[in-house]
């Protein structure tokens, strides 16, 4: 989008996605799609990240239940089509999009390997088909079938036959009428196919009726939020992107006025889209748009329709009031103190909490009436400092939206948050962990109300404005705004979260939680940025050596090893490692990790592939990334523990991002070694949970010989192989102990014999032995599987043994590979999130009983199922007593729950 947009300039803009679900196709052919692989659990987990970032581009993203992406496009270029003022592009490279081409609708082709953009109108449609209209790709398509979309067509006939049929005889409708005119195997193969044609033509067809209106006003290119796309983009690491948006832009140079320079911002880019619109650019002409219906998302905040869909601040009577007066003030906290439950939010100099400056606060207590308090630096210590008592009052219980940033925010001047933390974002997320968290969002949705955009105040682009140059007065309603808002949906979702049986949930896990990651964050972590440097050298050391190494395999120094498109050539056409290498929509071979790991043991050169790529990756996101995020306040790293981010109910990390860091080979070990202890007197402490998803299957599955070999403290992996083999303990080999380990882990995560082959690199049928030797020993574990899918398919839902909830839309899908995708979730959430729930519950407990026995010692890092302590080395035997007895305390499992100890220097040596 960023591409096309600065390129092109066009004035309208949307994207299109497929809806969850099954569509009307599938009610015609129950198999279609249904040889096609499940989604890559990579691209499961992109697609609402990309949707985050459309929004922050204020970019609409459509979606029409019942129906896919393609026919939303097809009926919004046809309605704009109509109009006879429109001229539409639809950006795709996808064939099927030909049969839409008319004289006001072309395909924009984005070229291959960065070769150029096709356009293709209806000339060159007809062109490449050898047709005479664009309607006819319907009849090609139909007749040659589409084996990514399992369209059955003809069996036998390709593209070339298909396009000479139809030329010949116009459609497939013709070429039933003419069979007669059709000779040999030909006709045959026709005949044989017939009772599937039509239906072929129907699925082939995109749909022109699609329920929706055609509106351009309501996909007019709009400013980006800035400010969100920075925080998206550091929050997933995306550096590329965060230097294209210039990040800097928040720290220029102030200005006398912020109104002034507000104004003079606008009309710097008023003045930049009249210049813009002087440029030749091929969308020129206005490009097509549509209407948001009930069924489609819709469009961001900041947009023409929002402010007619939605209330705003505009026209919602409101009370928001700034506090300028010590009388005022104290007023205020009065009323504060009185208060059984208050919503607060922090206005800051930028999105880090740890180095920002605190612009002023906002409070409510009450829907529709809210307080603004600027705090100016020459005041703000004296300003807090009357605020500490009803902050650090227990009996207030605060409400807030991503509360652990303002409870941050505020430690820096030495005020804590006390109390109950009500934070809406983390409810939403226990009520749909898949939906989007962010006020904004759950304003439109919950109230439908959008708040004031951002842009309003800072402006945008290279002169954007910090938050302390905008003058009070323009700050007041939007600080205010976001203070009754959060209250508002504290209001709308609690009684939410009773109804879901959830409250217990957040109380006993999610709310204390926050104090505890709270604490983790500002704390932070030491890095040994000399040791580090070493390993940069080391590491581009070998790169080089390895690239040496490739180019001698591939007989060919000028190969780009970064280059997709040269790499496939080497393999599939060249070095020849598969005949039938699979290929993207672009018609380039597929080079990713999962091609390139099933083509281990065919040449060498796959090998050095993996190892190049794993140690740039090494390099770009840690031994290089490491060091730039030090703050140089505190020399430590503070990576920011994100708990509403996972639909398993797992914390993740990001700045950096340390639930990637690889640990089974060397140089992964090497990053770690680099966490190291603040001085000579202190040590790292790191407790991890052994086999924690096993044991919670173990409990879940209630399997006797699963929980005896728990019970008796046998290494699992080797008694599951002993038993499948029928030999002793001691007559394991390590082979036999490694497949039975994969059969555990991967039977969990509802793996497939294909999978299971794949995994170990044996034949399906002993992959498929394996899998049936697994559930004759551990009977329980079938039963557990079968009766948790179904209970999904009558509930629509899993739970863990706290009772998280994840909802499996698809559990009931007509789609075998989407339904398939479902019942692995469902067999897998309930384990992953008990293991997610109780480490949680041992962080809480372990971070409580360090607290109550007044330790130094601090909780640090929480990575997969291990918690990571630094500790004065006087502290290492009791901190060592807390991790065992709250640990394996946690909760009564049927199994015991066991972790492991280990005391070093860095992270590595207690690892």
């Amino acid at each position: 989008c960023n591409e096309l947009i600065a390129k092109e300039k066009p004035q309208y803009v949307g994207v299109e996605f497929d809806p969850k679900g099954s569509n009307f196709r599938h009610q015609l052919f129950e198999a279609y799609k249904a040889k096609r692989e499940a989604t890559p659990e990579d691209i499961i987990l992109a697609t609402p990240i990309i949707k985050q970032i459309l929004e922050a581009m204020r970019i609409p993203v459509l979606e029409v239940a019942g129906f896919e992406a393609d026919d939303v496009i097809g009926t919004l270029c046809r309605k704009a089509a109509a109009t006879g003022e429109f001229v539409t592009y639809m950006v795709t490279s996808d064939k099927d999009y030909g049969q839409l081409v008319c004289p006001h609708c072309m395909m924009y082709k984005p070229g291959k390997s960065g070769s150029g953009v096709e356009i293709w109108g209806v000339e060159e449609v007809c062109a490449n088909f050898g047709i005479t209209e664009p309607k006819q790709v319907i009849d090609i398509l139909a007749i040659w079938g589409d084996a990514s979309d399992n369209i059955p067509g003809v069996a036998g006939i390709g593209e070339k036959g298909a396009t000479k049929l139809v030329a010949e005889f116009g459609s497939v409708e013709g070429v039933i009428d003419n069979l007669d005119k059709i000779t040999g195997k030909t006709r045959e193969k026709i005949e044989n196919s017939l009772s599937m044609l039509k239906l072929s033509k129907e699925l082939a067809t995109i749909r022109l009726d699609v329920p929706l209106e055609f509106n351009p006003d309501e996909l007019v290119i709009e400013p980006a939020d800035n400010t969100k796309l920075r925080e998206i983009y550091r929050e997933h690491n995306f550096r590329y992107f965060l230097q294209r948006l210039d990040s800097d832009a928040l720290h220029f140079s102030a200005v006398e006025n912020g109104g002034e320079a507000m104004k003079v911002e606008a009309q710097s880019y008023s003045a930049q889209k009249k210049a813009e619109a002087t440029q030749t650019s091929l969308f020129d002409a206005p490009v097509a748009a549509t209407n948001h219906s009930n069924n489609i998302q819709t469009p961001p905040s900041g947009t023409s329709a929002q402010s007619e869909q939605y209330k705003t601040i505009e026209n919602v009577e409101h009370n928001y009031i700034a506090v300028h007066s010590d009388e005022e003030l104290e007023e205020l906290t009065e009323k504060l103190l009185e208060a059984e439950i208050w919503a607060f939010d922090t206005e800051t100099t930028s999105i880090d909490p740890l180095r920002c400056e605190l612009v002023g606060l906002s409070f409510a207590v009450e829907a529709n009436t809210a307080y603004w308090l600027p705090t100016p630096s020459a005041r703000r210590a004296e300003i807090l400092e009357k605020l500490k008592p009803i902050f650090e009052s227990e009996k207030c219980k605060k409400i807030g939206q991503n509360i652990k940033y303002d409870m941050l925010v505020l430690s820096n001047y030495g005020v804590e948050v006390r109390g109950f933390l009500h934070d809406t974002m983390i409810v939403h997320y226990l009520l749909d962990a898949e939906g989007r968290h962010s006020m904004d969002s759950m304003a439109r949705n919950f109230l439908g109300y959008s708040p004031i955009p951002i842009e309003n105040l800072i402006g945008k682009g290279t002169k954007q404005l910090s938050m302390e140059q905008v003058p009070a007065s323009i700050i007041k309603d939007y600080a205010a705004e976001d203070a009754d808002v959060t209250l508002q949906l504290f209001e709308t979702l609690q009684p939410m979260l009773a109804e879901q049986n959830s409250e217990e949930l957040y109380a006993k896990i999610e709310e204390p939680l926050i104090s505890v990651l709270c604490d983790m964050e500002r704390v932070g972590v030491k890095i040994d940025t000399e040791l580090l440097g070493e390993a940069a050298k080391t590491l581009n050391a070998k790169i080089v050596e390895i690239e040496n190494e490739i180019y001698t395999l591939a007989e060919d120094k000028t190969i780009n090893i970064n280059s997709p498109k040269q790499l496939g050539e080497l393999l599939f056409e060249k070095l020849k490692l598969n005949e039938k290498a699979k290929k993207t929509k672009t018609g380039q071979y597929k080079t990713d990790e999962e091609t390139l790991n099933s083509l281990r043991g065919k040449h060498p050169i796959v090998e050095q592939i993996l190892e190049y790529r794993g140690i740039k990756k090494l390099l770009s996101t840690y031994v290089e990334a490491l060091p730039l995020l030090i703050n140089p306040k505190t020399d430590r790293v503070h990576t920011s523990f994100n708990q509403a981010a996972t639909a398993t109910g797992r914390l993740s990390s990001s700045n950096p991002n340390l639930q990637n860091i690889p640990i089974r080979e060397e140089m992964g070990r090497e990053i770690r070694r680099a966490f190291v202890a603040e001085n000579a007197d202190s040590v790292i402490i790191a407790a991890d949970y052994s086999q924690i998803e096993l044991r919670i299957m173990a409990h879940l599955s209630e399997d006797p010989a699963l929980i005896q070999a728990f019970v008796d403290d046998e290494d699992i992996h080797t008694a599951t192989a002993a038993k499948i083999a029928g030999v002793t303990l001691d007559e394991v080999t390590k082979e036999q102990r490694r497949r039975a380990k994969t059969a555990n882990f991967g039977i969990i995560y509802g793996i497939s014999t294909f999978g299971l082959s794949q995994r170990l690199d044996i034949p399906r049928s002993e992959a498929g032995e394996l899998i049936e030797g697994y559930f004759r020993l551990y009977g329980g574990v079938k039963q557990y599987m079968e009766r948790v899918k179904n209970e999904a398919k009558a509930t629509g839902y899993v739970e863990t043994i706290f009772g998280r909830r994840r909802y499996l839309a698809d559990i009931n899908s007509s789609n075998a590979t989407v339904r398939g995708l479902a019942e692995r979730n469902a067999i897998n959430a309930p384990i992953q999130g008990s293991a997610a729930d109780i480490m949680k519950l041992a962080m809480i407990a372990v971070h409580a009983e360090i607290k109550r026995q007044n330790l130094t010692a601090k909780v640090i890092l929480q990575i997969h199922d291990e918690i990571v302590i630094e500790a004065p080395v006087s502290e290492v035997e009791v901190i060592k007593s807390i991790l065992e007895q709250q640990m394996t305390n946690v909760i009564a499992l049927k199994v015991p729950l066991t972790i492991d100890i280990g005391v070093g220097k860095n992270w590595l040596e207690a690892h």
